[in-house]
């Protein structure tokens, strides 16, 4: 190798590093600005929240003097939604991707209805309030209960739980399907036996995960027609209901300085069941897949 050549080689060596030290400083900048705007929000929120956030905020109902504001009856409208939501859901999502992946012929149409799944799963929420609104509310004469709404945002996450299962369901290896059907199983003692229980940490990531944007979503369930002021506690799922991404709106909604804090509070509860409902998705999936 000339001298020639081995300035070339350097000089191309040189411009690699340099590329790769701007990219190195560009991700960190990216991830440092994610970090401090989450640092502030968190700060902003505990500070404002914590003085309203005891006992009494969370066994009271809503009220219209900011002391005396509580939270209860949100709370147990979001367990009475989601004990809605997750059966219905859960069953739709994983039997549509069972169908698609271990059933159905790969054709044009399944290709479609794959394509349509997909871009679902990015359709704005309102969009799904407009049809619960439209099929639950009013064609099948649900009201403004807890069944409308837990149905609408069933219908709000299905498209996740239907990729992510897909996803978990295609990462299993073929030799465990030929393994199976060489020892004389069927095509459902496959699926039952060998597919699901390899795939349950990829499904049950992704349907909590999807449980979780349902628990924070606001829009579909003011199409609906949610209460946003409730001072009772849901008795079936008939009764009217409200939810804890309402109860803040409502707060924050208010002109009253006291109210914003009170939101703060609630915020506070929010984000505690969405990091508890996230930390569970962590644990089932380090738990299946050793």
């Amino acid at each position: 190798m000339n001298l020639v050549d081995k300035q070339t080689v350097q000089s191309s060596m040189t411009k690699r590093l340099v590329k790769n030290r701007l990219a190195n400083s560009l991700f960190f900048l990216a991830a440092a600005f994610g970090i401090v705007v989450l640092a502030i929000l968190l700060y902003r929120i505990y500070s404002e929240g914590m003085g309203y956030l005891d006992w009494n905020f969370l066994t009271s109902f809503a009220s219209r003097f900011p002391e005396e504001a509580g939270i209860k009856a949100a709370i147990v409208g979001s367990l009475w939604l989601m004990a809605v939501t997750a059966p219905v859901s859960l069953l739709l999502g994983v039997g549509t991707a069972i169908y698609l992946e271990e059933y159905a012929k790969e054709n044009k149409v399944t290709r479609f209805i794959r394509m349509n799944i997909s871009n679902l799963a990015g359709v704005p929420s309102v969009v799904f309030g407009l049809l619960g609104l439209t099929v639950f509310v009013r064609l099948m004469e649900m009201g403004r209960s807890i069944m409308a709404g837990g149905l609408t945002m069933s219908l709000l996450i299905l498209p996740i739980i239907v990729v992510s299962s897909q996803e978990a369901i295609r990462a299993i290896p073929k030799e465990q399907y030929e393994a199976s059907f060489a020892m004389g199983a069927t095509r459902w003692q496959t699926v039952l036996r060998v597919v699901l229980p390899a795939a349950i940490p990829g499904i049950l990531t992704g349907g909590i995960l999807a449980l979780s944007r349902a628990i924070g979503e606001t829009a579909p369930l003011l199409m609906i027609g949610a209460l946003s002021f409730i001072a009772y506690l849901p008795e079936n799922v008939w009764s009217g209901f409200t939810v804890l991404p309402i109860q803040i709106f409502n707060w924050t909604g208010r002109p009253q300085e006291e109210f914003h804090l009170v939101a703060s509070s609630g915020i506070i509860v929010l984000l505690i069941v969405l990091l508890l409902m996230n930390s569970i998705a962590v644990l089932i999936r380090n738990k299946f897949s050793k």
